[in-house]
């Protein structure tokens, strides 16, 4: 079985190689030090701006040099952020350890480079002194964030209803997901600008780093419901915690927060 850093070496072999990849390094979980035997490979690679279709092609090669894969995914262009990704299972490793590809151009302004928001990245190759520090601009952040808050105060008041709607109904499988959706996302989003903005948009992807133990521990409850009984009391206390949470952001705090630019 293919294990992590032969993948990353074979890459690294190519991409130094080649003269038009000007930087490639590894993000996601590495980024913040984090990485597991469960963990996937997110590696992102810059190249010169009319090279990203010829670099796709040897991600290929390098791929297949390595052992293949048996299933594959590209993003369908024009993509959210603007860059070619696609996404390998590798036949040779663990399921657990698919690639997540992002090649980008030169000119593109935003590389995923900010460390507060998505860690320091391991930097395999650098040519122009591409892989740096885009320190996050707390006072465009923190007027997002306030934008952002308004916007949940009134969503949140509309929408919660949705859950209670189908409770009355008595049909489970519609109030789950509106409760989850419209209810507990929204709650961990107000709960993350209060503890951790630079993540406030991440719902659980790393909570348990984000958010103090306490409220991990109390989040945990709102998650496992067994009955919809269960189900109508969490909603009530979910319900009254956002109101709580929401009233508590200070968005003076928010933003000595937002100054802390290191992961």
């Amino acid at each position: 079985m293919l294990e992590r850093s032969s993948i990353v070496s074979a890459f690294t072999n190519h991409m130094k190689s080649t003269d038009y990849v000007l930087a490639f390094w590894e993000a996601g979980s590495t980024a913040f030090g984090r990485n597991d035997q469960w963990s996937d490979l997110d590696l992102y690679i810059v190249v010169e701006d009319n090279k990203v279709e010829q670099a796709g092609k040897q991600v290929e090669e390098i791929v297949s040099s390595i052992g293949g894969y048996d299933l594959v995914y590209k993003l369908p262009e024009p993509t959210w952020h603007g860059h070619f990704q696609i996404f390998y299972r590798l036949k040779n490793a663990s399921p657990f350890l698919f690639l997540d590809i992002v090649i980008m151009k030169e000119s593109s302004p935003d590389k995923f480079l900010q460390y507060a928001i998505h860690g320091k990245p391991l930097v395999y190759l650098d040519k122009r002194n591409i892989v740096k520090d885009d320190l996050v601009n707390s006072d465009a952040f923190l007027e997002k964030l306030k934008i952002r808050v308004a916007n949940l105060k009134t969503t949140f008041e509309l929408f919660k209803i949705l859950v209670l709607k189908e409770l009355n109904r008595n049909k489970g499988m519609r109030a789950f997901p509106y409760y989850f959706s419209m209810v507990l996302r929204p709650l961990i989003e107000v709960l993350r600008i209060n503890h951790a903005p630079h993540h406030y948009n991440f719902f659980t992807a790393y909570i348990d780093y984000d958010l103090p133990e306490e409220i991990c521990q109390r989040l945990q409850r709102l998650f496992f419901i067994p009955d919809l009984k269960g189900l109508r009391k969490a909603y009530a206390e979910a319900t009254a915690w956002f109101q709580e949470a929401i009233n508590e952001i200070d968005f003076e705090k928010v933003r000595n927060q937002l100054e802390k630019q290191r992961p």
